[in-house]
């Protein structure tokens, strides 16, 4: 028995806008993925699945920290900081997903690094002095 399912049409991702991000799960599935060694054996299914989620997250993260950065004023040194993180994630995003652990590993870090940014636009908004280095 199939269930029936709507297709959303967002060209403008103004859904992307509305929603929060949900920080705590994906970051306990980054702290899981981190976690696994060389030894792991994980599925390939499963890191393909666990890379697709990731993914993912990192684009809405992204999405909010352009869309956040595009209503703060921002000096330059922090805005350049950002832009290369954004192209870096735009670069990688670009990459098809494969089932390694390695593909798994390297979206959980594109995600750390994400919120890392995040975290930095949040400290902005509260005092225009905070340190957003690397």
């Amino acid at each position: 028995m199939s269930r029936p399912h709507t297709v959303l049409h967002d060209p403008h991702a103004l859904v992307d806008e509305q929603l929060p991000l949900d920080r705590e799960p994906h970051m306990l599935l980054v702290q899981a993925v981190l976690a696994w060694t060389s030894a792991s054996t994980v599925a390939p299914r499963d890191c393909e699945q666990i890379a697709l989620q990731l993914s993912g997250h990192a684009r809405s993260v992204a999405a909010d920290i352009r869309w956040r950065c595009a209503i703060m004023p921002l000096d330059t040194k922090t805005l350049a900081l950002i832009d290369i993180v954004l192209a870096e994630t735009d670069r990688r995003l670009a990459t098809p997903s494969v089932g390694t652990v390695s593909c798994a590993q390297g979206r959980a870090r594109l995600v750390r690094a994400l919120y890392e940014r995040l975290d930095c636009l949040d400290r902005r908004s509260s005092g225009p002095t905070a340190d957003c280095s690397p």
